[in-house]
């Protein structure tokens, strides 16, 4: 089965404030997006920052992600309020999402979403139960651009 190129998208981590959540990234000279985004169906307010600048590479760069929720009833508030700031998904970048999602739920593995939905950028996501991952919440996207 080939569902790749499949590739690190971005690591996304919970925090309570995304501009004190920025300094540390800033500081070691990762590249902050244009916009921050709030996703409402979600409830969290997303802010990307970029591992190398595109011009260096010769693919999209892996990507931190801070997340901040909308309010404490959101899945990021219920994770800040249970875990505390810290990573609380691993994203990969996959060129088949629907074909891959298919094959997952063939084999038995757990997700959350059988079908893909819009996330933070427009681009298509679904993720995979941590129950099937050893414990990792994985999201799953299939860039559209």
């Amino acid at each position: 089965m080939d569902f790749g190129p499949i590739r690190i998208d971005h690591i996304g981590i919970a925090s309570h404030d995304l501009e004190e959540a920025s300094k540390f990234w800033r500081l070691i000279g990762l590249s902050q997006g244009e916009h921050d985004e709030t996703v409402e169906d979600q409830g969290v307010t997303t802010r990307f920052f970029s591992t190398s600048p595109l011009e260096q590479i010769e693919d999209k760069p892996s990507k931190i992600e801070l997340l901040e929720p909308t309010s404490s009833n959101t899945p990021i508030g219920k994770f800040l309020s249970k875990r505390g700031p810290g990573i609380q998904q691993l994203c990969f970048s996959v060129g088949d999402l629907e074909g891959l999602l298919v094959y997952l739920d063939e084999q038995g593995v757990q997700l959350i979403d059988k079908q893909p939905r819009i996330g933070a950028g427009g681009h298509i996501i679904a993720f995979v139960h941590p129950k099937s991952t050893g414990g990792v919440l994985v999201e799953l996207t299939q860039r559209t651009s």
